[in-house]
């Protein structure tokens, strides 16, 4: 008797797939249901994911990961989740792993936030032109990227480079794991800044200038292409069948992406989590002066699309203060920090949320404290003002991100579509919609995870294309409108926020 068995509701038979979605502060395991062009999922497993600093590098604890990712599957095989007929993973970006000669891991991969990278970017620009990775990358300048990773390391003259035989990135790197095969993702490729959208392949003249071996980057697929099955040694220890592994858009904001559901194919997204990502859909990477100067990224997307984008700092920044408040001792939920803030005097403090200083602060409630007294700003004290300061720069950050969205795709869109963990934060919803003038529509709120199950069916062939997908997402999930309010004053706001960007 097969370990995962068939199950019919209805009369109709349920495909089941199962999807891991791990984010920069936890993962889950879902378990994807498609019946009657139905889709619903169900969380069986979530886990935090805890960086752990070593000395003086940040590096995430993979093999916890790994071994969270197999409690999954053991739950998947008790929660009778009918015929699973695939997995697959999608995760964060830029984080790569080194394995050696023997196919063994080469230390724990360090965080995007290790500040092993710091003044690395204006190094590199000392041989290679900010221009002439743009060019050849469209990926957008950030410090956290892989290129400027991997220069730090070879830098640094660190042991893992030299003895790398092989380079994965985190989705690729815990696939490899399940499935002993080494191979890249496109859309995670992409993220790299190493990847040439025009040639369609790692871009060797950029890897020679960094001084780095090309033979250690995989080869690449596409999002929806099969990937090894569950290794035998795995089949064993925990009792289940052969399962197929797929890739999907391996970048969790790709997958998000493809969760939107959009009616049309000019639609503008935010995927909302610890980061913010804002952009909209294309079919060629936008590689002109003005994305260069707004630094705007083309990441690979389902289909061989391109997303065109910009990262936003996002919930991280509250996610920070609540850290630093509580080593402090005060504990504090969500809940109660939202209600704070709805307490508190609009538009008191502004800040741009994307300036170095907020990348990875030893206390972020004072850095924010040090931007407003250093832009002649009040300083918010209490919970309530910090939440709020945050969440209304927020709000007029993704303004300002869609009208330069707007500028370089040539598009005019209706409203936004918001998905992921964020959209549960009602009040950065509203302002959202509050800051655009336009509405807002926020769902699904497992973006990321839903996007990841509908790439497997597809790969499947149980569903013919993205539109359908999408259309599948509007029949499925409830999406909340959120209608624009108060707009002189938050255009007065907004008038005040760009006065202060740098």
């Amino acid at each position: 008797m097969p370990l995962f068995r068939s199950r019919e509701e209805n009369g109709v038979l349920t495909l089941s797939v199962l999807a891991y979605d791990l984010g920069a502060t936890s993962g889950r395991a879902l378990i994807g249901r498609l019946t009657d062009r139905k889709l619903v999922i169900e969380e069986i497993h979530r886990f935090p994911n805890d960086p752990v600093q070593v000395g003086a590098h940040l590096h995430w604890d993979i093999l916890r990961l790994f071994h969270e990712m197999k409690q999954g599957l053991i739950q998947a095989k008790n929660a009778n989740a009918g015929d699973l007929r695939s997995l697959a993973i999608d995760s964060w970006a830029v984080d790569v792993g080194f394995l050696d000669k023997n196919g063994e891991l080469l230390g724990n991969p360090y965080h995007y936030r290790d500040h092993h990278t710091d003044g690395i970017m204006e190094e590199v620009f000392r041989f290679v032109p900010r221009e002439e990775i743009f060019r050849r990358t469209g990926i957008q300048f950030l410090q956290i990227n892989t290129i400027f990773q991997l220069y730090a390391l070879k830098k640094a003259d660190a042991s893992v480079l030299a003895q790398a035989e092989s380079m994965l990135m985190i989705p690729d790197l815990l696939r490899y794991f399940l499935t002993g095969e080494r191979l890249g993702e496109f859309s995670n490729a992409t993220t790299t800044q190493l990847y040439n959208p025009l040639t369609q392949s790692w871009d060797e003249i950029l890897i020679e200038k960094l001084g780095l071996q090309a033979s250690i980057f995989p080869q690449v697929t596409m999002p929806g292409t099969r990937a090894g099955e569950i290794l035998p040694s795995i089949q064993e220890e925990l009792g289940v069948p052969a399962i197929p592994v797929f890739t999907v858009a391996e970048h969790d904001t790709g997958s998000a992406v493809a969760a939107v559901p959009a009616l049309t194919k000019d639609f503008a997204y935010l995927s909302c989590g610890t980061w913010s990502l804002m952009g909209t859909e294309v079919t060629e990477p936008v590689l002109t002066d003005e994305a260069l100067e707004l630094n705007f990224t083309n990441e690979g997307g389902v289909g061989g699309t391109y997303r065109l984008l910009k990262n936003i700092m996002g919930l991280w920044l509250l996610e920070e203060c609540r850290r630093t408040w509580l080593k402090a001792g005060q504990s504090l939920s969500y809940e109660e920090m939202i209600a704070a803030a709805q307490e508190a005097r609009p538009f008191r403090s502004l800040i741009d949320p994307d300036v170095d200083a907020f990348l990875n602060p030893v206390d972020m409630p004072q850095a924010i404290r040090d931007f407003c007294r250093e832009t002649g700003q009040q300083e918010p004290q209490s919970v309530g003002e910090t939440i709020r300061c945050i969440l209304e720069s927020l709000a007029l950050k993704y303004r300002y991100v869609l009208e330069m969205t707007e500028r370089l795709s040539g598009k005019t869109f209706e409203g936004l579509h918001m998905v992921g963990g964020g959209i549960k934060n009602a009040m950065l919803c509203q302002f959202t919609a509050n800051a655009l003038g336009k509405p807002v529509w926020a769902g699904p709120t497992e973006g990321s995870g839903i996007g990841n199950i509908l790439v497997q069916y597809m790969a499947l062939g149980d569903i013919q294309d993205i539109w359908e997908a999408r259309s599948i997402v509007r029949d499925s999930f409830s999406i909340q409108t959120y209608e624009p309010q108060d707009a002189a004053q938050w255009q007065e706001a907004y008038e005040r926020f760009t006065s202060i960007l740098r």
